[in-house]
């Protein structure tokens, strides 16, 4: 008998099995549907509009100026209390501006499209280097802390893709007594139903994909 063993018996040999051309075929066409339908499903999977009546209303500063308008939009026609504007340290052009945060341009912004200085807060957050959508999170629940406040719902207006993951950091930041809905605003930068076809689109979305799984699995709140 043959001996199974090779190389002065460090090495053994063992039998595997493996596809046939048949399962080789079947294994492709199985990946080529799964990546045919991940890439069709995935930009509805990260824009996701799930709103939560009532409350206030939060807009993240570093959206587009026509996304400003539709949340002037939202806010009329349900009635919020307040809209927060949230936002980090301008990256480009601040010694040039009169606005050096994200929260105080937006902020301005809705006033000068329309709503009361009643209506509308900014709430910055300082520089800071990492997990910026929970520290804008974190910096809003603070400051609703100093200010007495304590809404129990807050509706969420951002820009597609990146809906999924706001909602989640804003929910780890403002806890599980707040309910977070959110609005994905759509992209005027690509095609929402072709992303694949477009250099931004790709970027976007792939970053978007990495940073929601790094979130959901791997990002844990610090303590305050």
């Amino acid at each position: 008998m043959e001996s199974n063993k090779t190389c002065l018996g460090l090495l053994r040999r063992r039998q595997c099995v493996v596809p046939t051309l048949r399962g080789w075929l079947l294994l492709a066409l199985g990946f080529a549907a799964l990546a045919f339908f991940g890439t069709r499903e995935v930009y509805p999977f990260l824009a996701v509009t799930d709103p939560a009546s009532g409350g206030v209303l939060v807009v993240e500063g570093w959206v587009s100026d026509y996304m400003f308008e539709a949340a002037i939009a939202e806010f009329r026609q349900n009635h919020y209390a307040k809209v927060f504007v949230t936002g980090i340290p301008l990256e480009r052009g601040a010694p040039l501006s009169e606005y050096t945060n994200y929260a105080f341009l937006g902020a301005a912004l809705l006033v000068k499209l329309g709503l009361s200085t009643n209506d509308v807060q900014a709430v910055p957050t300082g520089p800071t280097r990492r997990d910026r959508t929970y520290a804008t999170a974190l910096s809003l629940k603070h400051w609703w802390r100093e200010h007495d406040l304590a809404p129990a719902r807050v509706n969420l207006i951002t820009s597609g893709p990146h809906a999924r993951r706001s909602r989640l950091l804003f929910q780890k930041a403002l806890g599980k007594g707040v309910t977070v809905g959110v609005l994905a605003l759509g992209v005027r930068d690509y095609d929402e139903r072709h992303w694949w076809h477009y250099s931004q689109g790709v970027r976007i979305i792939i970053g978007e994909v990495l940073a929601y799984a790094y979130a959901r699995l791997l990002f844990y709140p610090p303590d305050e």
